[in-house]
């Protein structure tokens, strides 16, 4: 018998959170341990944000519904349901959702997100 050439996922792996984010990791790390690459689905609340961080992955982001905030360095940019966005590793970003609705989005990460190497600022 051969090994299937295809993974469904069903289960995704629900990241703990305590600013009412929910982060859905489909595929990576907390999921099938891939280092390489990992994809979340997430909903940032309406007024979350999280503190700076200089990650050492690339990190794409494609918005469903509603708006994102992204600080690039020192540059403000804000994307819109159907927009998306590359951000290149070692770049200094801050998200954010300043916004009255939530906003729906998917986020990959190459290599895959850990905690180790976002290098969140305190």
């Amino acid at each position: 018998m051969s090994k299937k050439k295809y993974q469904v996922q069903t289960n995704p792996f629900v990241v703990p959170t305590t600013d009412g984010k929910l982060i859905e990791e489909h595929f990576g790390n907390a999921t099938d341990k891939n280092s390489k690459i990992s994809i979340a689905h997430m909903i940032a609340p309406a007024g979350w944000s999280e503190p700076f961080q200089t990650p050492e992955f690339d990190e794409y982001t494609y918005i469903i519904k509603g708006k994102k905030q992204f600080i690039i360095e020192d540059e403000t940019i804000i994307l819109e349901a159907g927009q998306s966005i590359k951000i290149e590793k070692n770049t200094r970003v801050q998200y954010s959702n300043p916004f009255t609705v939530a906003c729906e989005y998917l986020a990959i990460c190459t290599p895959a997100f850990s905690m180790d190497l976002v290098n969140r600022e305190e």
